[in-house]
């Protein structure tokens, strides 16, 4: 029997500003769900149809997300409850890679930006195939809660970097 394990796995970097001043960063480790790990394997090694963008959402529940969490249920309001109205964006924001290096995929050249337009605590991100805040079609790919919940004001802006690697050990 082989013990070697193939592993995919990321992290979101948070960059936190306030009054055009970094006020916090931090990293936050995420699961990548079952949905997410099916669609790279389809994608990779089965010939299904990938999507070309993918996007970031937050989330305003204190829910652990878990590896059985979809799309279709993940932003409502009985689950991660996506935070759609509190911020200015018309859209989730676009997570805009830069292609993979070194069994690694990031947009660290371009991080997905949040402009906020009232106060709200945000418990968490995510990395969907829907563009559409709130949207339920499409593919979640990763989910991570934040170690502590975060205080978003207006004008606040939050910078976030979503980094994906595989390995084998």
């Amino acid at each position: 029997m082989n013990n070697e394990q193939t592993k995919i796995g990321g992290y979101f970097t948070f960059e936190h500003i306030r009054d055009g001043k970094v006020i916090d960063k931090w990293d936050e480790k995420n699961i990548v769900v079952d949905e997410g790990l099916n669609y790279i394997l389809d994608t990779a090694l089965s010939g299904a149809s990938a999507n070309t963008t993918h996007y970031v959402g937050l989330f305003k529940n204190n829910y652990t997300p878990i590896s059985t969490n979809v799309m279709a249920t993940f932003p409502g309001a009985g689950v991660a409850n996506e935070a759609n109205t509190e911020y200015n964006e018309a859209n989730r924001p676009t997570w805009t890679e830069a292609g993979v290096s070194a069994k690694t995929i990031t947009n660290s050249a371009s991080p997905a930006v949040f402009t906020f337009n009232g106060s709200v605590t945000i418990y968490g991100a995510f990395l969907s195939s829907n563009s559409v805040k709130a949207g339920t079609t499409g593919v979640l790919v990763s989910a991570s809660k934040f170690a502590a919940a975060r205080s978003m004001l207006a004008a606040d802006q939050l910078n976030i970097t979503y980094t994906l690697s595989a390995s084998s050990t």
